[in-house]
């Protein structure tokens, strides 16, 4: 439980409260322990702000008394809460608009189903495949790679899906919008967030 705990998704502001990009509570823990950022906690309809050590304190108390919307890792003798946001303390820098192309944003693009066979599986039985294959002069980009099975991946090779007698279930496009964004406001937990992200449509 603690290490999908650990991989959730954390939404960083800027220091002028504007969403920048989504990381992990690995690297959000790590931000708030060397006072790079501070927590923003949605509390009886506004947002209050706490550092590392006012949010260990908070975490002792609402353990007590768990609400469905949290998550908890343990820590050395107590229960730490997961944030949801974090305020970059001295960063202001504008978000950038154009959306990272990176493994964990193409899987989110697909929504980690295998544009082949149509199976959804955890990232570490999934790969990327290059649709036209880089030795026939395919790119690597938006538009050229999908998340694969294994079994699929390995079935299609070195070739293009129409050698292979494969059919993509849709045509990759570069997304308009984080993908990473658009996957966790599917998901309850991050209710709050809505309040700093545009409307995704």
């Amino acid at each position: 439980m603690s290490q999908s705990v650990l991989d959730t998704n954390v939404l960083v502001l800027n220091r002028f409260y504007m969403a920048i990009r989504v990381v992990n509570v690995r690297r959000t823990f790590t931000l708030l322990y060397r006072e790079c950022a501070e927590v923003i906690c949605h509390d009886d309809d506004q947002y209050v702000s706490y550092d590392f050590e006012s949010w260990c304190e908070l975490s002792q108390i609402t353990s007590l008394e768990k609400q469905p919307d949290e998550d908890y890792i343990r820590a050395v003798g107590f229960e730490l809460r997961v944030p949801r946001i974090v305020r970059l303390t001295r960063f202001d820098r504008m978000p950038v608009q154009t959306v990272r192309f990176n493994r964990r944003n193409l899987f989110a693009r697909d929504e980690n189903q295998c544009q082949y066979c149509g199976r959804k599986e955890p990232t570490n039985k999934l790969s990327l495949d290059h649709v036209i294959p880089r030795s026939h002069g395919g790119p690597t980009t938006w538009e050229n790679i999908v998340c694969c099975c294994l079994k699929c991946n390995s079935r299609k090779g070195g070739r293009t899906p129409q050698q292979a007698r494969m059919q993509l279930l849709s045509r990759p496009a570069k997304p308009r919008f984080n993908p990473m964004l658009a996957q966790s406001m599917e998901d309850p937990r991050y209710e709050c967030w809505k309040t700093f992200l545009p409307a995704m449509n």
